[in-house]
């Protein structure tokens, strides 16, 4: 594969952001941050909840449910998004005097995503009164229809892009569906079911509900820990209104006032609460929790997140942590397939604009990690698929820049109708099922639609980085800066730079990890470096020199603190 090319990121002609050094001026420039006013990461500065389409009809549901005490089930999904979706709904319900509300979350290997037929016959014994759906159901055209039958209200909370034909529930809170009006365009699953929630709570103290009763306003605030955690797992983009409430949620943990659950994940992964930061919801809390959802139950996960018992959560986080454990050995063995595969392939012929992959042994629920991995390392949109349990290929879609993925396969669901019995997602991100026997098929059907859709430059990996450090740059006060700057995330990068190094010293650790000294070029200082997961057939190199891609980051020691520089890319030579 080619190199990817280093280029610095684009700025704007003008910004307004005084009192800020330089540096950090021409970094949130760089994100689209041109004025001061919008590095105020307050909640009163959140978009209001009154622009939601939908939003009416939904609270007289939810009205009604609470002043006739129906029974509420909560279908989530089982992804960080969907558990903390369950989390947030039934945590602000009971908040707000629901008395019977439970939860079903689809076991990915039985039932596969969302709220389907299969589902609702499993939810009829429970006798609920209202279906909310979080994080799903925008495409649940047959679900919604089959627990309307059985007499059941359904009300749809999701994000998801909606496709032709929308489900016929009581009401439908999705940003994305035709007509809303919401400008935060990019709010995850848990980010709708908490505006909602909020919206609920204002409309039953307009109506005197809780002094009727003689209840306080429950504060909802308390909620944004979770929030904050799926906004950043869920890998959605942090525009303005998502970096609120990660802002939010990071403080109230950083507090003390978080879920016994999400510290007690901290906990279990040796992270300290009080310093947490975005990247913590995505590379530690995340994948703890994604693990029940993945290899077993994400009603583990859930129940970590609902528990207010300190002792109990931190027991459902060991079983959380060992379960992330069992996924990484599975992925670093499915890893090891896909790449002699792709070294076959790259003997052979040249890599497809579209790369599909499948092992008979590999798991359902490690699919979409690979196809990340995979997607990284070829720079094409990717699909990995494992045997589902019901005879058919479950695929797990990865996406680049170029391509929207969920387009890519609405157009090639028109060109071969029924190569595929189902499928859903983003841009970035799909999901999909296919017949036993389709997968040939379907591989040279989207590698030709990836082909058609891609522009030869869309192939061509770019880096983006926020330029070089000067040497008195390289420092612990402005690598402590940058951490606290802002959450980084999804959509604003967490500051990149480059440079011209001389390796002094090299060495692996942990296998795979490679330790560095380095020299920056035309400097006398001596930095320690790290680039984590590198190609061991690459490095260490017998070169001396080497343009690195890094992040300045903070390296805590036995209580030293120190500045090292976080390698993402070299290039030797």
């Amino acid at each position: 594969m080619q190199q990817p090319r280093i280029i610095q990121r684009s700025l704007p002609d003008r910004w307004q952001l005084p009192d800020l050094p330089a540096l950090l001026q021409r970094i949130y420039a760089a994100r689209g941050v041109t004025d001061s006013a919008e590095l105020q990461l307050t909640l009163k500065n959140l978009q209001s909840y009154h622009s939601l389409k939908g939003l009416q009809p939904a609270l007289d549901l939810l009205q009604q449910a609470l002043e006739r005490q129906w029974r509420v089930l909560v279908v989530g999904d089982f992804d960080v998004d969907g558990a903390t979706s369950t989390a947030v709904a039934i945590r602000a319900l009971r908040s707000m005097g629901l008395q019977q509300v439970d939860y079903l979350v689809p076991n990915r290997f039985d039932f596969g995503y969302g709220l389907t037929p299969e589902l609702v016959a499993v939810a009829i014994p429970m006798r609920p009164d209202l279906i909310i759906t979080v994080d799903n159901g925008i495409a649940a055209v047959a679900g919604v229809a089959a627990a309307r039958q059985q007499g059941i209200r359904v009300l749809v909370t999701d994000h998801h892009l909606p496709g032709e034909q929308l489900p016929e529930a009581e009401a439908i809170i999705n940003p994305n569906q035709p007509g809303c009006e919401f400008p935060s365009k990019a709010a995850c699953g848990c980010g709708v079911i908490f505006y909602l929630m909020l919206a609920l709570k204002s409309r039953l103290a307009s109506v005197g509900f809780f002094n009727a009763r003689g209840w306080p306003e429950p504060n909802l605030a308390e909620l944004l820990d979770l929030v904050a955690l799926a906004t950043v797992a869920d890998v959605v983009p942090l525009d303005y209104n998502n970096r609120i409430l990660v802002e939010q949620g990071l403080r109230r943990i950083r507090a003390g006032r978080c879920q016994p659950g999400i510290r007690a994940l901290l906990e279990v992964a040796g992270r300290d609460a009080n310093a947490v930061v975005a990247a913590d919801f995505g590379f530690v809390v995340g994948p703890r929790l994604n693990a029940a959802g993945r290899l077993d139950d994400m009603a583990l996960g859930i129940e970590c997140l609902l528990t207010e018992q300190p002792q109990l959560a931190v027991q459902m986080a060991a079983q959380l942590d060992e379960l992330n454990r069992d996924r990484r050995q599975i992925e670093a063995s499915m890893t090891a397939d896909a790449e002699r595969f792709l070294q076959q392939l790259e003997m052979t012929q040249a890599c497809p604009a579209g790369v599909c992959l499948f092992n008979q042994e590999w798991h359902q629920g490690v699919i979409g990690i690979l196809a990340s991995r995979i997607k990284d390392k070829v720079y094409r949109p990717v699909i990995a698929f494992a045997p589902g349990d019901d005879g058919n290929l479950k695929g797990s879609a990865r996406s680049i820049a170029g391509l929207h993925m969920r387009d890519a396969l609405d157009l090639l669901d028109k060109r071969y109708p029924g190569l595929m019995l189902k499928f859903g997602g983003h841009a970035m991100a799909a999901g999909l099922t296919l017949q036993a026997g389709g997968f040939e098929r379907f591989s040279q059907a989207f590698a030709s639609v990836c082909e058609e859709l891609l522009t030869p430059a869309a192939l061509d990996q770019i880096i983006e980085v926020d330029g070089e450090l000067s040497a008195e740059e390289f420092s612990l006060g402005l690598a402590e800066q940058l951490r606290w700057a802002s959450p980084w995330g999804q959509g604003f990068p967490e500051p990149v730079f480059s440079g011209r190094f001389t390796l002094v010293q090299q060495r692996l650790v942990g296998a795979k990890h490679l330790k560095m000294v380095v020299q920056p070029e035309s400097t006398d200082l001596l930095l320690d470096a790290i680039w984590f997961n590198v190609d061991i057939s690459q490095w260490p190199s017998p070169q001396k020199q080497a343009q690195l891609v890094f992040q300045l980051d903070v390296n805590d020691f036995r209580g030293r603190r120190s500045v090292q520089l976080l390698v993402r890319h070299a290039v030797a030579g």
